[in-house]
């Protein structure tokens, strides 16, 4: 009996020390504090930390986890996209080469500078195998585009009507691209045997060659580089 109750006078005096430590603390120098604050607060640090961290690490993983979510319904998009494409390779493939051969087609039909000349001539001959009278033969000025230039011909052609519509027909007919726009047809005085006067811009296209090419892009970095300050 006298031995439980030592035990518990012990315990007592232990428990009293160790609250008696926490008594007084000065909290701006924890320095000087005992040995067991110093040991619980440097615990209690350690906890918190943890704790915070392991909040912080919940929440961002959290995040990525909803971003994730919400990428979900677009990669199933893209999924099924390209499962389609993947099973009718073969066919886009085909259909690739018919839009291919098809531009190299269209692109034959374009005039290099060279060959420019000899379209006018082709234009004028036309007008003149059907019988026309050329009032008006007169190129403007070459608009350069992205990929192609255009060059727009002013013609005044007077003839009668069924010439005038085959002569027509025979430049939409020309191996090259050529077009008439802004057609204008009048009718002559009586005293002109009933002749029409057809006005029209001529439009005719070339490619660009590999030097205009090369300024059209050197044009188009500048432009967007924008004036050097």
């Amino acid at each position: 009996m006298a031995k439980a109750s030592t035990l518990n006078f012990d315990m007592t005096s232990l428990l009293d020390q160790a609250v008696s430590q926490f008594r007084g603390l000065n909290p701006n120098e924890p320095g000087q504090w005992p040995t067991l604050p110093k040991a619980a607060a440097w615990v209690a640090t350690v906890i918190g930390v943890v704790i915070a961290g392991w909040f912080v690490l919940l929440s961002s993983a959290s995040d990525d986890l909803q971003r994730e979510r919400d990428r979900e319904p677009q990669l199933k998009a893209d999924y099924r996209s390209k499962l389609g494409q993947a099973v009718n390779l073969n066919e886009l493939r085909k259909q690739k080469l018919q839009v291919q051969e098809y531009v190299t087609q269209l692109e034959r039909q374009l005039p290099g500078k060279a060959e420019m000349d000899a379209l006018l001539s082709d234009i004028n001959q036309a007008g003149l195998g059907r019988g026309l009278q050329f009032d008006l033969f007169r190129p403007g000025q070459v608009e350069v585009k992205d990929y192609y230039a255009e060059l727009p011909i002013a013609i005044r052609v007077t003839g009668r009507y069924h010439d005038i519509g085959a002569f027509a027909a025979d430049v939409a007919n020309l191996s090259r691209i050529v077009t008439l726009q802004n057609l204008s047809i009048t009718q002559q005085p009586k005293e002109a045997n009933g002749n029409l006067v057809m006005e029209a811009t001529a439009r005719t296209y070339r490619y660009l060659d590999a030097n205009e090419l090369a300024d059209r892009k050197k044009a188009a970095d500048a432009a967007k580089k924008g004036p050097k300050k």
